[in-house]
């Protein structure tokens, strides 16, 4: 069974300024590979409503699943899902559904459902809706697109709320091995070894500890016994006077 494939399309000025570090990338891939979905790509663009079609247009059609995170708040560049149903050809508009959750969670706040908070009520047409039980604004997804928001505790909410309903592989697997040799010592053995496993993967991550440099060797894959019988051979293949 070949796993479904994924990439994630990260929006927002505030990082690519360095403003705010990226959280969400490392959750989804650590989720995604759990769920047996590879996460192929990842992409950052700015809150450019082009851009994010542009970008968008192109990896919805060479993935399985493309997941977004930023840009559904209140504010004037909160933009994300006007681009979004400009790039699946849908309309957007304010939806009752969407509209009932945040009214139902502005009553319980105290706070006014203002036109600023109730663009995030905007939906496009066809779009089914993501919970969010943290501030109720919801994400949704169409096609195979899925947006959600750029708060981590909100994503990761998000998140939990799709994965169950999307259809995943085997989880992948991983060993690793770390050796007291760099790099360029180990690669020719290491490639040789890679050729006769070319369903698993192999890579190597050089690392300096208190002055001593060395490498980790880590091998992923869906098939446990494969995994295990490559270990075995590379850390023969690592055994001193080999």
């Amino acid at each position: 069974m070949t796993n479904p494939t994924a990439a994630m399309l990260v929006i927002g000025d505030e990082i690519l300024s360095g403003r705010t570090r990226d959280s969400n990338l490392h959750h989804l891939a650590k989720e995604l590979t759990a769920h047996g979905i590879r996460l192929a790509e990842a992409r950052i663009v700015a809150d450019d409503h082009a851009a994010i079609v542009s970008a968008l247009n192109d990896l919805r059609a060479r993935f399985d699943h493309v997941f977004t995170s930023g840009g559904i708040g209140p504010t004037h560049d909160d933009i994300t899902a006007d681009a979004v149903a400009e790039a699946l050809g849908a309309e957007i508009g304010i939806r009752d559904d969407a509209r009932a959750l945040l009214q139902t969670h502005y009553q319980r706040t105290g706070l006014e459902l203002n036109a600023a908070r109730l663009r995030m009520a905007r939906i496009p047409q066809g779009a089914s809706l993501i919970d969010n039980p943290i501030s109720a604004a919801p994400g949704f997804s169409i096609g195979n697109v899925h947006v959600m928001a750029g708060v981590p505790a909100i994503f990761q909410a998000m998140l939990a709320s799709v994965l169950p309903g999307l259809a995943g592989g085997d989880a992948m697997l991983s060993q690793s091995v770390d050796v007291h040799r760099g790099e360029g010592e180990i690669a020719g053995p290491l490639g040789e070894l890679a050729a006769r496993y070319p369903d698993l993967g192999f890579g190597s991550y050089p690392w300096i500890r208190d002055g001593v440099h060395g490498t980790q060797i880590v091998v992923r894959g869906t098939d446990a016994a494969r995994l295990d019988g490559a270990m075995v051979k590379l850390m023969a293949m690592l055994e001193p006077g080999k």
